[in-house]
């Protein structure tokens, strides 16, 4: 590579988090930063014509979907692809690998907000704060009476975890301040306490579901009917992941006839757009994606995204790098 690396960085970022683009003591030369300014989902359309002007680099949100043909529009230069994400499921990792683009997300950030927010949905759900919250706001809450927004105890409940990696683990850690149960199940033995091989035995015995799987092929729709139907009617349902891991007409169908009891959901399927019998369903508590939605946290994911793309465009792989064999053609162009 001659001159300066350019990056396309597809949406506003938190301010000063692109500064590990253009650096002057980062590694490689300092990048060219093109800013989109609409901070507006980037359409496929947008993102082939875009890389089509010749990109070295682009730093993308999870809004973003790069596919065989966004990757066929970098032309041979494009190199690196560095989502503000811990998830990938918007990238076509297989094809970047095939073009010899290197893929980079932001794991480890953003584990703590996460579980924090998991938590908050626990709660959330299982004490109703939210038809309480509506009906105080709406003038309908006429003064105390024993019998009404009756939930569900948190403390010393069964959490059943969906998924074991960093953000489970710290919702677990969480749990053990509330003196709860935690089980977990993996596709894989952890060999750690708590261990449950078979889905469905987790989600019979759980008071509290909480979801912490990435979104793939074997992941989407992972809770749908059979699995809603096996939960106890009691029980809470909460989705910090990713939207189609649930079945939301299913879930939908399981709050409205009491198959569960409450939901508490960040993402959804098709976002920005909610499911409207979610949006009216019973117990359903729902938020806009805002998972890791800190000042703090934000920030380090962009600035990671920022100094994985400045390291592939300068060589190195780091270690956040998903698919580090693309490296090897990448480098051969230059």
């Amino acid at each position: 590579m001659t001159g300066r690396p350019r990056v396309l960085v597809t949406r506003p970022l938190p301010a000063g988090t692109t500064d590990p683009l253009v650096a002057p003591d980062g590694p490689g030369p300092p990048c060219e930063i093109v800013q989109r300014t609409d901070d507006e989902p980037f359409e496929q359309a947008g993102l082939v014509a875009a890389l089509g002007e010749g990109f070295d680099g682009v730093v993308c949100l999870l809004t973003e979907r790069v596919d065989a043909a966004v990757l066929a529009a970098g032309k041979g230069r494009l190199r690196v692809v560095a989502n503000v994400a811990v998830g990938f499921d918007n990238i076509d990792v297989d094809a970047a690998t095939a073009a010899g683009v290197v893929v980079c997300n932001t794991p480890g950030i953003l584990d703590e907000t996460t579980a924090d927010l998991a938590f908050l949905l626990v709660l959330a759900a299982a004490r109703r704060t939210s038809e309480a919250e509506a009906a105080l706001r709406a003038g309908r809450w006429t003064g105390f009476h024993i019998d009404e927004f009756l939930g569900r105890d948190v403390h010393g409940a069964t959490l059943g975890l969906v998924g074991y990696g960093r953000i489970g683990r710290a919702v677990a850690r969480r749990a053990q301040g509330f003196a709860m149960e935690v089980i977990h199940h993996t596709r894989t033995p952890t060999g750690e306490p708590g261990w449950v091989g078979d889905l469905h035995e987790l989600l019979g015995r759980s008071d509290i579901v909480s979801l912490h799987v990435p979104l793939t092929p074997a992941t989407r729709y992972l809770i749908g009917p059979a699995e809603l139907a096996t939960m106890k009617p009691t029980a809470v349902l909460v989705n910090t992941a990713r939207g189609p891991i649930v079945d939301e007409e299913a879930l939908a169908e399981a709050l409205e006839t009491g198959g569960i009891a409450a939901a508490g959901l960040d993402v959804f399927e098709a976002e920005p757009v909610v499911h409207p019998r979610l949006l009216a369903a019973p117990g359903a508590v729902l938020l806009p994606h805002i998972g890791s939605a800190s000042v703090a946290t934000r920030t380090a994911m962009a600035r990671l995204a920022s100094s994985s793309a400045r390291a592939v465009l300068a060589g190195e792989i780091p270690r956040n790098a998903l698919n580090p064999e693309a490296a090897s053609s990448s480098l051969s162009r230059d």
